[in-house]
């Protein structure tokens, strides 16, 4: 008895314990306005790993709570996060219908298009924005980074793009050219690709290793895409003018099929900017089969074409006399605009997606991807100097008063001259199409002015796996595979003879063999269609493996992580250049690299709603295609003295998250060393020389490619973001940052010329402590939002942004900036008090500009939806420069000197070869009208 006895109380105690172990939380998530289900809606529990998303009905549950108070939080991307406080006991606990509410800031996300410095740095920006990345973040800062400061081109902690990781159901995006994304792969998209999960900063990602800037995955999954069908139609002032889009997602079916179509079109005749026009098609497609519990099948087709006219950086004294608007790039044809700089992005991807459920604990993700397609950039190319660009330096009436004295006998005609050029550039200032027509129709059908491309034709073949296993019940491994080879080809297409029949494929600026662009093809006539000039490809491999183990405590979570990687580039020529003959044709060898990188952070939750939080990562990445090579275009040349570059960064963070207040308050740190950087100009007094050790011109200038290494950046800073829910229907929101992003170091600067085959090594470049020309480094966001219960809202916010720096010219901050080209020898008169002025870095106005949004939904009674939104950006019509960069054509004291008289010896007028800047958009608005059925 005694043992039947002490069995019955053994095994009591093992249900009671069991029964004590099921703390289990229920319920059902559905639309604020359509009450219809939502799926793959993503519930947690806050501080902790415990996670689920909800099915097709809506619902979900979390399995094996803790027990204590807890907040539940239930998130969708573009909708408002809920958090609900739990007290979690024995037993389960069911909270059942939860409604989320649409959030206004996503709908504005319809109207944000991210140029990035893909955009623009074939115009001589180094402008960048991170806006791309953060869409998908509900972290109030990164939405005010995002938002309210992207328009001027705020770079989160001072980093550029490619030390963020974007990915696509897994697969990196990133270019192997540059290290960045191409945003416009997967534009117009946004319903279709709203599916994202953000890791900021250097934070663990289940996806991949990841970069400082933070890791974003963007999962095309179309059994998790909003069940339903929407269409809408949006309307703007910036960029593009309307936008008609639609998107149906079937959910899964009995059968376990589920497929989702969206497609979108914007366009515009003429954007903010003259002869801007905007043209671009986008479509998507998923198709998901889900086999059984554990093997789903998920194929994803994209494709995104976007064609869109540039508008040209500008100097004050052009802005001054045409306004802020003035675009070189266009001109009149047959009275249309014509636009000779255009930008052509078409680059499908096609991806099919293995979902394997291997167990309880055990999930692999396996995708292979392909990509193929072209970025193409336009421009007007010419020979025999002429030159079709409407603000060349000569025809600005700067130019003809810097070369006037006083006490000579051109004084009083270069300044009528200078009146003429003044009224000439108001009443004209465009490119004259008419002008170069008639001109080519002079030299016997040879054009000498042409409209070409600089094509890049990539082809990317992916592989990627990723393992999630939980190996107990507070470590949980996550470990990835990535394998990337690309084929890479580069050329000049041509485009348009502007009249003539053919274009002669020489130099007409040098002679002999030096003037020809390939030997093979000795003064070969082209046509349109043809390429020429420059031909090559690179073939490059990356593989980079990573695992990261995630340990979970009740009030101490922390991750340690590591990655392993290889790069490698081989360049093929296919033209034999006439300056390089023995570099230029053919492979030029293997060039490789070996990668690895440590990371760690950990948390401490003080409450379930206070933490504390830091991470340190270090890493070295290999160089791009574009700082590998010196001049690819023309030869084989590896960049002298080229490494890895390394990456450190540490940030800590006092995170608050109740159901009123979320806020965080970050200070970071991160150091570049070893980067490389390689940009492309004129230069003139640079001191180039022929073979025979004769100046190529009187002041030894060059079209050259600038090569600087072992250059350190350095990033500092404090950022903070809050939102305060004041009442039910009213919440304050408050970003602000202050940073610093400085040269720590004086890098090497060598120049490689197309003219001469031969490496002009200058020594260092002066640049420590000068600032990066990296947008905004202070700024301020202060925002109200009122949301009525009826389903109509309204916000307003006001923006500051101060500490903006112009980009600097490394070759202007040389010894040979004050040494003359023909004897290098010291210039005389040259004093620090006069370098000071001239190479005094600009600092841009600080600016404020205030923002109105608002917006109205109507549930039908057949629950379906119909919305709108409104925005007006910038109410107040601020004109403001968002960047901008020293022109290095006066490499060398004399030069600038000479250029610009005027300027620097009586103190008024222009720079001749002054900054060039670009400007933001003066008052905006944007519409969207939706039906969601």
């Amino acid at each position: 008895m005694k043992k039947l006895l002490f069995s019955l109380f053994f095994v009591l105690q093992v249900v009671i314990s069991y029964a004590q172990g099921v703390q289990e939380i229920k319920g059902k998530v559905v639309d604020g306005a359509t009450q219809m289900p939502m799926n793959a809606v993503s519930v947690k529990v806050q501080a902790s790993t415990t996670s689920s998303l909800t099915d097709n009905e809506g619902r979900f549950t979390l399995e094996n709570v803790k027990t204590g108070n807890h907040d539940v939080v239930i998130s969708y991307v573009g909708y408002v996060t809920k958090r609900l406080p739990v007290e979690v006991g024995d037993g389960i606990i069911d909270l059942g219908t939860i409604s989320l509410d649409e959030d206004f800031a996503s709908i504005a996300n319809l109207g944000l298009i991210t140029l990035t410095e893909n955009d623009l740095s074939d115009d001589d920006s180094s402008n960048d924005t991170s806006s791309g990345l953060l869409q998908a973040t509900k972290d109030p800062f990164q939405q005010a980074a995002a938002y309210n400061w992207g328009s001027a081109f705020y770079r989160m902690r001072g980093l550029d793009n490619e030390y963020g990781k974007t990915m696509i159901n897994g697969v990196v995006m990133n270019k192997v050219h540059d290290g960045r994304p191409q945003w416009g792969n997967w534009g117009g998209l946004n319903d279709a690709t709203r599916n994202q999960v953000f890791s900021s900063g250097s934070t663990p990602s289940d996806f991949s290793f990841g970069g400082i800037l933070g890791t974003q995955n963007i999962s095309t999954r179309a059994s998790q895409i909003r069940k339903g069908a929407k269409a809408g139609f949006s309307g703007s002032d910036t960029n593009y003018n309307w936008r008609p889009y639609a998107i149906y997602s079937s959910g899964l079916d009995k059968n376990g099929w589920a497929f989702a179509l969206s497609a979108s079109y914007r366009g515009a005749k003429e954007g903010r900017f003259e002869g801007t026009n905007y043209d671009a098609l986008s479509l998507f497609a998923a198709v998901e089969k889900k086999f059984n519990d554990n093997h789903s099948l998920n194929f994803t087709a994209i494709y995104a074409q976007n064609k869109r006219a540039k508008n040209s950086p500008i100097t004050q004294e052009q802005a001054d006399l045409k306004g802020y608007k003035y675009n070189s790039y266009w001109g009149w044809q047959n009275g249309d605009k014509r636009n000779g700089r255009y930008k052509d992005v078409s680059e499908p991807i096609f991806q099919l997606t293995h979902y394997w459920k291997i167990d309880e604990l055990n999930n692999l993700t396996t995708t292979a991807s392909y990509q193929f397609g072209h970025i193409k950039n336009s421009r007007l190319g010419y020979q025999d100097n002429l030159n079709p660009d409407p603000a060349y330096y000569r025809d600005m009436p700067s130019y003809a008063l810097n070369n006037s004295d006083k006490n000579s006998w051109e004084w009083q005609p270069l300044r009528e001259l200078a009146k003429v050029k003044e009224a000439q550039f108001k009443e004209g200032g465009q490119v004259d199409w008419e002008k170069i027509y008639r001109s080519n129709s002079r030299f016997e059908g040879r054009s000498k002015t042409i409209l070409y491309e600089d094509v890049q034709k990539d082809q990317t073949f992916s592989f990627n796996s990723n393992l999630k296993s939980i190996l107990s019940d507070h470590v949980t491994l996550d470990a990835g595979f990535n394998y990337r080879r690309v084929n890479s080809s580069y050329f000049k297409e041509l485009v348009d003879l502007l009249g003539g029949s053919y274009y002669n494929d020489i130099d007409t600026y040098l002679i002999g063999d030096n003037s020809q662009s390939d030997l093979h093809n000795r003064d070969r006539k082209v046509y349109e269609g043809d390429k020429f000039g420059y031909n090559y490809s690179v073939d490059s491999n990356i593989i980079d493996v990573f695992t990261q183990f995630n340990f979970d405590y009740d009030k101490f979570d922390f991750y340690i992580a590591q990655k392993i990687g290889y790069t490698s580039y081989e360049r093929d020529g296919k033209y034999r250049n006439g300056v390089y003959p023995n570099n230029s044709y053919g492979k030029g060898g293997l060039v490789d690299f070996n990668n690895f990188g440590f990371k760690g952070g950990a948390t401490y939750h003080i409450t379930g709603r206070h933490a504390l939080n830091m991470n340190v990562a270090y890493y070295n990445q290999a160089p791009t295609i574009r700082n590998t090579f010196s001049n690819a275009r023309v030869n084989n040349l590896v960049t002298k003295d080229l490494t890895n570059e390394d990456v450190f960064s540490i940030d800590g963070s006092y995170i608050v998250r109740t159901p009123k207040l979320k806020a965080r308050v970050s200070g970071y740190l991160s150091e570049i060393k070893n980067s490389t950087q390689i940009n492309f100009y004129y230069a003139d007094g640079a001191g180039i020389m022929n073979a025979d050790g004769e100046l190529l011109t009187q002041s030894g200038g060059a079209f050259v490619s600038e090569i600087l290494t072992g250059v350190n950046k350095r990033n500092l800073g404090i950022e903070l973001g809050a939102e305060y829910q004041l009442t039910q229907t009213l919440k304050a929101t408050a970003a602000a940052v202050v940073g610093q992003s400085f040269y720590t170091n004086n890098p090497n600067i060598r120049l490689n010329s197309d003219n001469v085959a031969k490496t002009f090594d200058y020594g260092e470049a002066y640049m420590k402590n000068y600032k990066v020309g990296n947008g905004p480094q202070t700024a301020l966001s202060l925002g109200l939002e009122y949301r009525d219960p009826a389903y109509w809202w309204v916000g307003a916010n006001i923006n500051y942004m101060d500490n903006s720096y112009t980009n600097i010219s490394a070759l202007r901050r040389t010894d040979n900036f004050v040494k003359d080209p023909l004897t290098g020898q010291t210039l005389p008169g040259v004093t620090d008090d006069k370098l000071r002025n001239i190479l005094k870095q600009e600092k841009l106005a600080d600016f404020t500009v205030v923002n109105i949004t608002g917006g109205k939904s109507w549930r039908l009674p057949n629950r379906n939806l119909i919305g709108f939104f409104a925005s007006i950006n910038n109410v107040f019509n601020r004109h403001y420069k968002t960047g901008g960069f020293e022109q290095a054509r006066n490499a060398n004291y004399k030069q600038e000197v000479l250029n610009n008289a005027q300027y620097f010896n009586e103190g008024h007028g222009y720079n001749t070869f002054g900054n060039k800047y670009w400007y933001g958009y003066g008052r905006n608005f944007f519409v969207n009208v939706y039906y969601n059925f």
